[in-house]
C-alpha cells in the first residue's frame, strides 16, 4: 500500500501519533510520505519530554518514509527546509495524493 500522510497540525502528542502510524506502516512494508503543511512545517521544534517527536521523524526516515514540508508555508514562518524535511511545493503534495492508495490528514 501506498500511504500519504499530511500534517498541519503543530500539537506534539498529534505528529508523534501520525509519525507512530507512518513507522508501523513502513514495517508492514508499505511505502508512505508525509507532507507537512501549515503549522505542521513546525514538526521539528515540537519534542517533549512525553512526545519525542524528533525521534520518530528520523526513525520514519531511517526506515525508508520520505517526508516533504511545504515550501511557502516554512516562508511565512521565516523558515528554511532541512535535511530531514526538504522543502517541497504544492506539486509534491499533489502528486503525493495522486500516488496514494490512502491518505491521512492531521
Amino acid at each position: 500500500m501506498k500511504l500519504g500522510i499530511v500534517i498541519s497540525s503543530n500539537d506534539a502528542e498529534t505528529v508523534w501519533n501520525a509519525f507512530r502510524l507512518g513507522n508501523l506502516s513502513l514495517t508492514k512494508g508499505d511505502e508512505v510520505k508525509c507532507f507537512l503543511l501549515a503549522k505542521g512545517v513546525e514538526t521539528e521544534g515540537l519534542s517533549s519530554e512525553k512526545f519525542d517527536v524528533q525521534a520518530q521523524m528520523e526513525k520514519f526516515v531511517e526506515t525508508g518514509g520520505q517526508i516533504l514540508a511545504c515550501g511557502t508555508c516554512l516562508k511565512i514562518r521565516n523558515s528554511e527546509g532541512t535535511e530531514l524535511c526538504p522543502l517541497s511545493t504544492m506539486e509534491d503534495l499533489y502528486r503525493l495524493i495522486d500516488e496514494s492508495d490512502k491518505l491521512l490528514s492531521v
